[in-house]
């Protein structure tokens, strides 16, 4: 059997398995597992003679839609060691290398676990649900770093990953069943490690859009969460984009596996040249700037939210954004410039608050009328002025008998910073 062991252990240091998460730690643990089952089986048959099956492996080629594993050379000595060895095989998803099969018929193999725990607590079925869950919805096994005991509240907390790093999870678990109760849990990943039935939907839901289908993956993160009462965890997945030269943008964000926002850079035959006009007319009113330079015109769906936005950028850091969602259309036209205030301590930052605060009404109409008669062709004269003492800096203007609200930001001066209308 030293010579079949010799063949396992090359094998395994080869690609795909060489690309494999399991560490040389997880792979020596494995081999011992084979070695084991084949000395049962071998117990259990006597004198049988061993039979010869073909492993699968997998081949890059025409691949359907459903996940299904492909038949390959590779050979094993005995039935058991078939099935051991079957942990190291991997599946297919329209062809990209997307996971191993040993964490599909037994994944708590890949269940990685730090010294000094007490997995006395966990049960087998606790050990499952916890590998599955980082499985499924994570996409990678952390290794558990604590596992405690919650009397109070019947529960079993297990801890992965390190707070403070980029990876981390924490999962409650119910102390008398092991189902999952409650689920946090983060992962950044690189462009490459996500998931092809992600990646494949980029080009149509940027299209979907107009935006352009060839940015490309930059960034992916990964946000999971369960809350008490709920019956599954649920994965958000956030994939940044970008083009070769760096200065165009988009973002896809998934709840599972069902693309909810989608952002991205206009194409120019896109861009609304009506709309555009509207935008440097209001711009102009705000800054008394005419004719700024479009730096990028951009939009974003998001059915999360319920609202559509179509967004430019202006020479300056000017913007507006209109929005149409639920509750109507919304307008706003801003300075994204960022005026530096210098505090020697917190009694001068509460000073600043409120003389924020405390600006004079007549001060701000005279300021805001005139800029919101230019775009919105509206008078102000019969809106109520509400300021928020949470929020110094910004008042509303509000028409009684009327949901029309105007939003107001400006500063000590009495500047306008921006204006939204409506989708508040």
């Amino acid at each position: 059997m030293t010579h079949k062991d010799e063949q396992w252990e090359k094998e395994i240091r080869k690609g795909p398995f060489a690309l494999s998460p399991f560490t040389e730690d997880h792979k020596r643990k494995v081999l011992q597992q084979v070695e084991w089952m084949k000395k049962s089986e071998e117990g259990s048959k006597g004198d049988r003679p061993e039979s010869k099956s073909n492993l699968s492996r997998p081949q890059v080629g025409n691949v359907s839609h459903k996940r299904r594993l492909r038949r390959g050379p590779l050979v094993a000595g005995t039935g058991a060691l078939v099935i051991a060895a079957g942990l190291f095989l991997w599946i297919w998803d329209d062809g990209q290398l997307v996971k191993p099969v040993i964490e599909q018929v037994y994944p708590t193999a890949a269940l990685q676990l730090s010294d000094g725990l007490n997995t006395n607590l966990l049960t087998d079925k606790m050990k499952r649900n916890v590998a599955t869950t980082m499985r499924d919805d994570l996409g990678k096994q952390l290794k558990i770093t604590k596992v405690e005991d919650l009397p109070v509240s019947g529960r079993i907390y297990v801890e992965a990953g390190n707070e403070s790093e980029k990876e981390y999870a924490q999962i409650w678990l119910d102390a008398t069943t092991g189902n999952l109760r409650e689920v946090q849990m983060r992962r950044e990943m690189q462009p490459s490690e996500l998931e092809h039935r992600y990646l494949r939907q980029v080009p149509s839901l940027l299209q979907s859009i107009g935006s352009t289908p060839t940015l490309k993956p930059a960034s992916v993160q990964r946000f999971v969460s369960m809350k008490q009462g709920e019956l599954e965890p649920i994965s958000h997945t956030t994939l940044a984009l970008e083009n070769e030269t760096g200065d165009g943008y988009g973002e896809i964000v998934w709840q599972q596996d069902k693309a909810v926002s989608i952002t991205g850079d206009l194409r120019p035959d896109q861009v609304s040249q009506a709309a555009l006009t509207d935008a440097r007319n209001a711009i102009e009113a705000l800054s008394g700037k005419a004719n700024l330079d479009l730096v990028r015109a951009s939009r974003s769906k998001d059915d999360e939210l319920g609202k559509d936005t179509v967004s430019f950028s202006f020479k300056d850091n000017y913007f507006v954004q209109i929005t149409e969602g639920k509750a109507g259309l919304g307008y706003t036209v801003g300075d994204a410039n960022h005026y530096e205030q210098d505090f020697a301590d917190w009694e001068e930052i509460e000073a600043y608050y409120q003389e924020l605060y405390n600006i004079q009404e007549s001060l701000l109409r005279g300021e805001v009328e005139p800029i919101i008669k230019k775009i919105f062709k509206m008078d102000l004269q019969a809106y109520k002025l509400h300021r928020n003492p949470d929020h110094p800096g910004m008042v509303t203007f509000e028409l009684e008998s009327s949901t029309d609200v105007f939003q107001v930001e400006y500063r000590e001066d009495g500047r306008i910073k921006m204006i939204t209308r409506g989708e508040l």
